[in-house]
């Protein structure tokens, strides 16, 4: 399976590439066998994405400016953000609006996947300067393909994201999971502070 999704012209029937072919891969539930080919496995999963995109979350997606493969990549990098379900329809309008004024994403989840380690707990300095079309602080833009599978709900999050002023967020210091939104740099250092503080008190690296 490896093989056939690092392969290009594989892909290139589906209009997807290896950045990119994650995005066919939902979470639904497939009939797989044990000696099912590659092809046939991915025809399952594209069947299911293809039933996922309905005319109304096209018509959505469009609204945006984005095509699904675009929405499946920011929705990624939201599931990545958190997992408190309210927070995501507000995290993706904080993408959406740096998106529109030309500002990088600067999502910490990206970095993590051009470092290949998730569990990092506190991004720095340094590891802002990572080489990779990934690296969302130095590259402006989507990064090329999703970073994991994201929820339907994510998908659709995105989608149905409300429209704020927001262009900055973090999480909260009583680490309860959800976040602290905001519409300038000066207010968001406040709580960027406080949070900072809490990590070093729970001595969190």
């Amino acid at each position: 399976m490896i093989v056939f999704l690092n392969s290009q012209d594989s892909l290139k029937d589906y209009g997807l590439d290896n950045e990119t072919a994650m995005v066919a891969a939902m979470p639904f539930t497939y009939a797989i066998k044990w000696n099912t080919t590659p092809r046939r496995i991915f025809d399952q999963f594209y069947a299911a994405y293809k039933t996922f995109w309905t005319p109304e979350r096209k018509k959505k997606a469009d609204s945006l400016g984005f095509k699904p493969v675009q929405v499946s990549t920011l929705a990624s990098i939201i599931e990545e953000e958190t997992n408190a379900s309210g927070d995501k329809p507000l995290i993706a309008s904080v993408y959406l609006n740096r998106l529109s004024k030309g500002m990088p994403l600067q999502a910490d989840p990206t970095l993590k996947f051009a470092l290949k380690n998730f569990g990092l707990k506190r991004i720095l300095n340094e590891h802002k300067t990572v080489q990779s079309p990934y690296n969302t602080y130095t590259n402006k833009g989507l990064p090329p393909g999703p970073i994991c599978t994201p929820a339907l709900e994510t998908i659709d999050a995105v989608l149905d994201s409300p429209k704020t002023d927001y262009l900055y967020f973090v999480a909260n210091s009583n680490f309860d999971g959800t976040h602290i939104f905001t519409t300038n740099y000066s207010e968001h250092m406040k709580f960027a502070r406080i949070y900072q503080q809490e990590l070093n008190k729970r001595n969190i690296q």
